[in-house]
């Protein structure tokens, strides 16, 4: 057994709702729920839709909530949705919504940020979250790269990867000076590369060595 959570977790299926079946989508603020649920209804079922509004005005911040009834679902959404809704998965609900919306505000919205302020910089919060925040957002791809700062055993690192569907191919590679892991993992899909790298992240293998996950890029374009 390679992946086990925490009793206070509460069960599998209650895990799986809560970490995988919600995202985290912008939008126009003029959109309603109902709006909301058509745009993302094609990608499966929907339990619901929220949009975060302004607690003073009522007015939409521009920022909803899909949940879905799989976690396949969700994952499909973020793959394949319009790259103007910045899809992503949702933190679970324990989590203060400000500090989420904060950080997915600050990785976000960088790129536009980098290339043209003014837009951004008539609303103070963009403003405010530019200068707090020095975080690139990351590229997805299908492909991970691993480090360890133990080596790697080829069959073992490929069988923890495997847990996730779709693995094409575990390179393990090792540095002779440093004794350290390095392996090259590659997915046949974005999704499997964004689910893999979200749970084995900072994951102990073996325990008291955390891996360090990180998307490689794999020759597509990132948008597609």
């Amino acid at each position: 057994v390679f992946i086990a959570q925490s009793r206070a977790s509460g069960s599998h299926r209650d895990l799986e709702d809560e970490e995988l079946t919600r995202i985290f989508v912008m939008i126009p603020k003029t959109y309603t729920e109902e709006d909301l649920r058509e745009k993302f209804k094609m990608y499966g079922d929907i339990e619901y839709c929220s949009i975060i509004k302004n607690k003073t005005t009522g007015e939409s911040k521009g920022l909803g909530y899909v949940r879905y009834l799989k976690p396949s679902q969700a994952a499909l959404a973020i793959e394949e949705c319009d790259r103007s809704y910045r899809a992503i998965l949702a933190e679970p609900k324990n989590k203060s919504s400000e500090s989420f919306e904060h950080d997915y505000y600050s990785n976000a919205m960088r790129p536009e940020l980098r290339g043209n302020t003014l837009p951004f910089c008539m609303q103070p919060e963009f403003c405010s979250f530019e200068k707090a925040e020095t975080r690139i957002q990351e590229p997805v791809s299908k492909r991970l790269s691993v480090v360890s700062r133990l080596p790697f055993i080829q069959e073992q690192l490929f069988a923890l990867f495997d847990l996730v569907p779709g693995l094409e191919y575990c390179d393990v590679q090792r540095d002779p000076h440093t004794n350290s892991g390095y392996a090259v993992i590659q997915y046949s899909t974005a999704a499997s590369a964004i689910y893999a790298k979200y749970k084995l992240h900072g994951f102990e293998y073996p325990p008291g060595n955390r891996l360090t996950v990180i998307f490689l890029e794999d020759g597509n374009d990132s948008s597609e």
